[in-house]
């Protein structure tokens, strides 16, 4: 009996795998290619946040349909959004120093939204200074401070005060309410100038300064300030997640009053149980590294040392924080 030949049949179907295997590499390395074409060139996608269509600013709501509202508070939102290292640090800062500056808010009649605009002045930093010499958390110019009672002295800057300039800047806007009787004004005005901002109300024939035209860094304030408030009454809708423990704490301190030189200050602080830091940290407003008072009476922060450790976690604000 005669034997069936199949290795032509085995041949041919290796020879029909081969091309169909070909065929299916060309194929997937051009669609593969495709798809590296259409694909992000970035591992993360950026989505532009919610743009609201109105905000409370100190218990008034403020519309923000009309185009360049929406657009300017759009701006500041995904400026401050994502500007991640930057924001996220502002809330953690405010855990230590919302506590100090709200009460004396309220004490002088202040709205408590007020507390935004040192978030955006300073990024609540006592020792900031802008290029035009404002310093301070209200960054404050000197001929402003001198005005209003703070001292500037060779070994002192009283706008480094924490409390002495939230204030200095109260006593600033209330005079700013006396004249305009509108707290967002009151705040643009802050960075203005109330004489600029009472010759443009003249000039533009308007009221609302949301309506008026400024200089890029005055049109950009209020919506700044509307945005910061946004962000920390809701930072996890935007994007950050923080525990109690990632927050600054703050700090118990106890008061030294000193109305007599202090011609070495690290040597007071060694005094006191402290460190040279410490002293500079929690008296920001000692600019030397000797204190002469001129026979004015200074009240100097002193930490208590058993509270400067994180071994507890205090939340000021419960929105901060997930659980």
């Amino acid at each position: 009996m005669q034997k069936f030949n199949y290795q032509p049949i085995i041949i041919s179907c290796l020879l029909c795998c081969t091309a169909c295997f070909i065929a299916y590499l060309f194929t997937a390395s051009r669609d593969s290619t495709v798809v590296r074409e259409e694909a992000p060139v970035v591992v993360a996608f950026t989505t532009s946040p919610e743009t609201p269509s109105s905000v409370y600013f100190c218990g008034k709501e403020i519309d923000l349909t009309r185009y360049q509202m929406r657009e300017g508070i759009d701006r500041e939102l995904s400026s401050f959004t994502y500007y991640h290292s930057t924001t996220m640090l502002l809330i953690k800062r405010a855990n230590r120093l919302f506590p100090v500056i709200e009460p004396i808010l309220e004490a002088n009649g202040i709205p408590d939204d007020f507390k935004y605009l040192a978030v955006i002045e300073s990024n609540l930093d006592p020792k900031a200074i802008s290029p035009a010499r404002a310093v301070g958390l209200w960054q404050l110019l000197e001929g402003t401070g001198k005005n209003y009672g703070l001292r500037v002295t060779a070994t002192v800057d009283e706008r480094r005060n924490v409390v002495k300039a939230t204030e200095t800047a109260c006593k600033y806007l209330k005079e700013a309410y006396n004249k305009y009787g509108d707290w967002l004004t009151v705040a643009v005005s802050y960075n203005a100038g109330m004489g600029r901002m009472s010759e443009q109300i003249q000039r533009q024939k308007e009221t609302s300064v949301l309506n008026m035209y400024f200089v890029e860094e005055t049109a950009r304030y209020p919506y700044r300030l509307l945005a910061i408030k946004l962000i920390f009454e809701n930072p996890y809708k935007y994007g950050y997640v923080l525990h109690a423990e990632n927050l600054y704490q703050p700090i118990d301190c106890s008061e030294v009053v000193v109305d007599q030189d202090i011609t070495d200050l690290a040597a007071f602080a060694v005094e006191k149980g402290i460190t040279y830091f410490d002293l500079k940290f929690f008296n920001p407003w000692l600019t030397d590294s000797k204190l002469l008072t001129g026979g004015v009476r200074y009240n100097l922060l002193v930490p208590n040392k058993n509270k400067l450790y994180y071994n507890s976690y205090y939340v000021h604000d419960k929105r901060w924080v997930v659980q």
